[in-house]
């Protein structure tokens, strides 16, 4: 919990410590007023959002925000806020030092009717244009990729894995985060590819929605078109919990569809019990061993296990506890591993 809080009150603290910084260096420029209101209407955006979504996940605005606006700030405040523009401000003071020991030099600069700028002021230009058109340079060029998937093939080798199950097929579908970028067509063709697959298992490892139970129907129905020959099994995330974990819970469950918490349930697989074992979401280590080690106690020994984990986190106990197979989300895939 330090680590979100240090996240909300951080980021709209830094982004106005970082937005003072780069409007005193843009009263130097030759174009500052037109860059000032530019850059000011830019972060004043972007801290807008960012309330937007902390009141909307407290329940205090029922609007969602729009995906475009939500990308933003989610680009800005994980991604360019903390590793670009805060170094370029904190690199400013280290700069300053050594520019004060040292004689400025004055260069041309194209295209500006022969007045020189410092290095000093070209600097600052760059160093303050960056980030925010680096966030919404990417955001353009990611929102039209964002509802695209992609179906990746793993042959996984167990030593102990009964015979009859050799070549079992599993669907691995995790962090769909239905809601502002994962809706309308896109369900439908992740259910009609998951299909295709034509698998004995279908296991969903948490982060089925992304904030609100509004888009919870949307996500259900999807779960209920996907098809396979033992069934789908899901377990919680924690996107999945940000409103209401109870009606979560309950919306799957009058859905008929099979949500393991810290439960375990037994399917034929090619004529062979297949067990799968789902922990709820923790937010600790030490509390995620806590109920890796209460499912293992649900273990039946003539049934091979899986274990079903949001966080990888869970791979380590689950081998001590002497599970042959983990499947975990979370990270999606690695999509940003810093």
């Amino acid at each position: 919990m330090a680590a979100i809080q240090l996240i909300i009150f951080g980021i709209p603290l830094l982004s106005l410590a970082w937005w003072i910084w780069a409007d005193r260096r843009l009263r130097k420029l030759v174009t500052s007023r037109i860059w000032r209101i530019s850059f000011g209407l830019a972060v004043l955006t972007l801290l807008a959002g960012f309330i937007w979504v902390l009141l909307s996940r407290r329940g205090a605005v029922d609007t969602p925000i729009p995906a475009p606006l939500y990308a933003l700030v989610l680009l800005w405040g994980l991604g360019f806020l903390p590793f670009l523009a805060l170094p370029s401000m904190l690199g400013w003071s280290l700069w300053s030092v050594i520019q004060s020991i040292f004689r400025r030099k004055q260069i041309a600069i194209p295209g500006m009717a022969g007045r020189k700028w410092a290095r000093r002021e070209l600097l600052a230009a760059v160093a303050v244009s960056s980030p925010v058109l680096a966030t919404f340079g990417t955001t353009a060029f990611c929102l039209p990729r964002i509802t695209r998937f992609r179906i990746r093939e793993l042959t996984v080798f167990l030593q102990d894995l009964p015979q009859a199950l050799d070549g079992m097929r599993i669907a691995h579908v995790t962090d769909t985060h239905v809601g502002k970028f994962t809706r309308g067509r896109v369900l439908d063709e992740i259910v009609a590819a998951t299909n295709r697959l034509d698998v004995d298992l279908v296991l969903f490892t948490g982060d089925l929605i992304d904030n609100t139970l509004r888009d919870l129907p949307a996500a259900v129905k999807m779960l209920q078109a996907i098809q396979s020959r033992a069934g789908l099994f899901v377990i919680e995330g924690n996107h999945d919990l940000f409103e209401d974990p109870k009606a979560f819970e309950r919306g799957l469950r009058d859905a008929g569809l099979a949500l393991l918490r810290n439960e375990a349930a037994t399917v034929q697989v090619r004529g062979v019990p297949v067990q799968l074992l789902g922990i709820v979401w923790k937010h600790g280590e030490a509390a995620m061993a806590r109920d890796v080690a209460a499912v293992a106690k649900l273990r039946e020994s003539d049934a091979f296990p899986i274990l079903l984990a949001h966080h990888p986190h869970a791979f380590d106990r689950a081998a001590v506890h002497g599970f042959p197979l983990t499947l975990a989300g979370h990270t999606h895939g690695g999509q940003v591993m810093l």
